[in-house]
């Protein structure tokens, strides 16, 4: 069964939460809509005065999103394709993330490391202990600290990548039995990570799915300024 699409509950004491990485991860099949709120939930953080960095997987350095064009445009096989995901994110995080969280900003990522268990975990089949031994070799001291999973039918977002007329990369046109795998993978994350993720039905309007948005990330923030306050007293 799946989670259901609520505001979760805090998951850390407020004492707590200044200690973790104001890191946003945004995850999805192709189609879910979710790269419409990234600027949405930065343009939100920026008009409260918070420092933003927007980025994406694969790419987000320059070295990276040269890679990103050989995973979505040239033919590879799995394993290929698992090796090049990890090695973008790892020059993505040394060049970008971490230094950026280091710094005290927020980053908003459309798509790390969930998508990388469901697209090459769930949806090509490759081993979950070798995904877990790269994760582990790349940032095994880094987990986004909210995840917001779009979650749409497979068929759903089908409809809405047909309907897109620009030409798709090698992973929009997989079938549909891919997709229901890499939904199914995403399901799993969530699960496993019910303390981060939260899931967004990504069948409602724009609309109805920023205000859901918002109100979350209002509430994070929120607690980050309440765990920072309770740490400048000490």
């Amino acid at each position: 069964m799946l989670p259901q699409t609520r505001l979760p509950k805090d998951t850390a004491p407020v004492n707590q939460v200044k200690n973790l990485p104001r890191f946003i991860t945004l995850e999805g099949i192709d189609g879910a809509g979710k790269s419409t709120h990234v600027e949405s939930l930065a343009g939100f953080l920026r008009a409260q005065g918070e420092s933003v960095v927007v980025s994406r997987e694969p790419g987000g350095s320059e070295l990276a999103e040269r890679i990103r064009e050989l995973l979505l445009y040239r033919e590879m096989g799995s394993l290929t394709e698992l090796l090049l995901v990890f090695a973008a994110r790892n020059d993505h995080l040394e060049r970008l993330i971490k230094p950026a969280l280091a710094d005290g900003l927020w980053v908003i990522c459309d798509r790390f490391t969930d998508a990388t268990w469901a697209y090459q975990g769930a949806g090509r089949g490759m081993d979950a202990s070798t995904i877990a031994w790269l994760e582990a070799q790349v940032h095994a001291d880094l987990q986004p600290t909210r995840t917001y999973w779009f979650d749409l039918d497979p068929l759903e977002a089908a409809k809405r990548r047909a309907s897109n007329r620009e030409a798709g990369d090698r992973f929009e046109a997989e079938d549909l039995e891919f997709f229901k795998r890499v939904r199914d993978g995403y399901a799993a994350r969530a699960a496993l990570k019910a303390a981060t993720y939260l899931r967004v039905d990504a069948h409602q309007a724009p609309s109805a799915i920023s205000q859901f948005l918002l109100r979350d990330l209002a509430s994070l923030k929120d607690r980050f300024a309440v765990g920072l306050d309770e740490g400048s007293d000490g």
